[in-house]
């Protein structure tokens, strides 16, 4: 299991999309392929941007489907971060 710290890349203030593509790219697709869970961990993060989470999740979800969402998992998020994820993981479930 691979545990993503975005605090550590993101800060308190998590709104780089940049930032969220690389975790993506270099972190989370190449542990998926390698058959490892991935744990996206918000804590110290106190906010996130939909852009931010759509960057970092989106592709995600676009290329493994619903798998993606048993293999990757959110931990210690506030309640404005889970709102942001929802939002996000909702509109790419709709198939936009």
């Amino acid at each position: 299991m691979k545990t993503i710290i975005i605090f550590d890349r993101a800060g308190e203030f998590a709104e780089n999309k940049d930032t969220a593509r690389d975790i993506r790219l270099k972190e989370i697709i190449p542990a998926l392929e390698n058959n490892e869970d991935v744990v996206l961990d918000f804590a110290r993060v106190g906010a996130a941007t939909q852009s931010f989470v759509h960057a970092l999740i989106s592709d995600v979800l676009r290329k493994y489907g619903g798998d993606a969402l048993d293999r990757v998992s959110f931990k210690s998020c506030n309640e404005t971060v889970k709102q942001i994820i929802s939002i996000v993981v909702d509109y790419m479930q709709e198939g936009n």
